[in-house]
This record gives C-alpha cells, sequence and structure tokens, in this order.
C-alpha cells in the first residue's frame, strides 16, 4: 500500500466511525432522515452499514481484500446521499461532502 492510499483510509474510516455512530443516536440525523422522508429505521441500518464499511477499511490493514470490499460499500452508500440531497433539492454545501466522500472511496478501490 502506498501512503496516499494509507491516509485515505485512515481519514475515511475515523469520519465514517463518526458519521455511522451519529446516525445512531443523533437528534440532527433522527431530524434530517425525517426532512428526507425516510423512515428511521433506514437511518440505523446506514449507520450500522457505514460503521461496518469503517470496519472493513481498517481490517484491510491486515487482509488488503477488506478495503475493496469495504470501499465498495461506503461508495454506494455515498452515491445514494447524493441522490437524496439531489431529489429534494438541497444546496450544493450540503452535497458537496457526500461527492467527496464518494470520490474518496472510489480512489480506495482503484488504488487497492
Amino acid at each position: 500500500m502506498n501512503m496516499v492510499s494509507i491516509i485515505i483510509q485512515i481519514i475515511l474510516a475515523l469520519g465514517f466511525l463518526m458519521f455511522g455512530a451519529s446516525k445512531l443516536g443523533s437528534k440532527q440525523m433522527v431530524d434530517e432522515f425525517t426532512r428526507y422522508g425516510m423512515p428511521l429505521w433506514f437511518r440505523v441500518i446506514t449507520g450500522l452499514l457505514e460503521i461496518a464499511g469503517a470496519s472493513l477499511l481498517i481490517a484491510g490493514f491486515w487482509n488488503h481484500s477488506l478495503i475493496a470490499i469495504g470501499g465498495l460499500l461506503l461508495a454506494v452508500i455515498m452515491a445514494g446521499a447524493v441522490i437524496t440531497h439531489l431529489r429534494i433539492k438541497d444546496p450544493i454545501s450540503k452535497i458537496g461532502m457526500p461527492i467527496i466522500l464518494l470520490i474518496l472511496t472510489l480512489v480506495i478501490v482503484f488504488i487497492n
């Protein structure tokens, strides 16, 4: 693994652990998913999948093939986030972070 890949992998893993955990208990996330028109159980599933994807990125330090699986899982989640923000006509300020995270997860997948 090259240094750029490792740095991106660490940033993504830590970020998605944080984002996933926030979806499990944050009132702000409850309000956001309500605004998206999505059921609250979907918020919990999304949070758990983000934590799972981050865990796969971390495990990828020991088992290299897990990086691609975690990266693909997170890329699918971020593609869904971008589509959701576009569907409800959010401003670019709300769509920017999911787009950046989608790009970074795809970079990790392609590097590895």
